[in-house]
């Protein structure tokens, strides 16, 4: 009797084992770099390393005569592509980049609040903003990816992880255009910095070339970041 006793508790405990729920892990946040070497929350651009990290990236960066423009196509870098549900990557850094943003069914952000980090205005309508590729595709052509495969330009495009992928208002998106830091930089100089060790660390991350004139420029910006 105590044997099938034994028994009898041992099956019980299994089948509770079997019917307890799951819960699923708590859901954690990527950590991003400061300059103050500590990490945070990322609420908008992923803060690229501090301005030490990116001088010794920029450093190492190769530095050649632009690639020709012949056969580029911004067909060839893939976007916006569905990032999860109908929320492509537009929606995504658009919903990232705002306050209080409000989306519809079709994940179409209907309202919200945003500041143009280029130049500092303040929108209310996401028809307003453009989303910036950091590097610009046309500029990364000429840096080396037109070498690249379909599958890494479109990751390139799309990139949410590195610091790639910024909601600025449309004007100074399309003043900037395909341009490098020494042919454009930010109206904001307070943001020149942050943009600095942005296109910095993509043009690492992705192995791209930059000029001499680029790196140059690059160097003057980053030392904003001592001021």
């Amino acid at each position: 009797m105590r044997q099938i006793n034994a028994k009898l508790a041992l099956v019980a405990a299994a089948t509770a084992v079997l019917l307890a729920p799951v819960t699923a892990p708590a859901a954690t946040a990527a950590p991003a770099y400061t300059t103050a070497g500590t990490t945070t929350l990322r609420r908008d651009l992923p803060e690229p390393p501090p301005a030490e990290i990116v001088r010794k990236e920029l450093g190492e960066l190769n530095v050649a005569a632009p690639h020709p423009m012949t056969d580029y196509s911004r067909a060839k870098f893939p976007h916006w592509i569905i990032q999860y549900g109908t929320c492509d990557t537009r929606e995504v850094v658009l919903k990232r980049d705002g306050k209080d943003v409000v989306q519809d069914q079709q994940c179409r952000a209907v309202s919200g609040s945003w500041v143009s980090a280029y130049d500092g205005r303040t929108f209310t309508a996401a028809g307003q903003l453009d989303i910036d590729h950091m590097v610009p595709l046309a500029n990364a052509w000429r840096s080396g990816a037109d070498e690249w495969d379909t599958a890494l330009r479109r990751k390139f495009a799309n990139d949410l992880i590195e610091p790639q992928l910024i909601a600025v208002s449309a004007s100074s998106n399309r003043q900037k255009g395909d341009q490098s830091p020494d042919q454009w930089a930010p109206p904001l100089h307070s943001y020149w910095c942050t943009y600095s060790r942005a296109w910095t660390h993509v043009k690492y991350t992705y192995h791209l070339n930059i000029t001499e004139a680029e790196k140059n420029k690059l160097n003057e910006m980053l030392d904003t970041c001592d001021a």
